[in-house]
């Protein structure tokens, strides 16, 4: 089972950028949709944004534009460039492992994101 290992969080004021990365233990080339999850304090977990394994981008309506997540697959290593963050975007964020055939799911830890002045 992949291990995820997320950081990169941190306070940032509205209209900063933060990038966070996402660590797997294992080559998730080819085998995972890797996803960031977050949820803001009080409130469920919700999407932001995925890759498939041939490249495919999905994000939140509400960070369209403004994050963009990428993969580096040599480091083993998913990453979400957020730019133009807003108060609205404070929350924990986890990064998520799929396994496109067993649909066998595993979750980071979590870094903390707050945006605030």
């Amino acid at each position: 089972q992949v291990q995820l290992v997320d950081s990169g969080g941190g306070l940032v004021q509205p209209g900063g950028s933060l990038r966070l990365s996402c660590v797997a233990s294992n080559n998730i080339y080819g085998l995972y949709i890797m996803g960031w999850y977050r949820q803001p304090p009080g409130k469920q977990r919700e999407l932001v944004a995925t890759i498939t394994p041939d490249g495919r981008l999905n994000y939140a309506d509400s960070v369209e534009g403004r994050f963009t997540i990428s993969r580096d697959i040599t480091k083993r290593t998913v990453y979400l460039q957020m730019n133009s963050l807003k108060p609205e975007d404070t929350a924990a964020y986890y990064c998520k492992s799929t396994h496109i055939i067993s649909g066998k799911a595993s979750w980071g830890q979590g870094t903390t994101v707050t945006v605030s002045s």
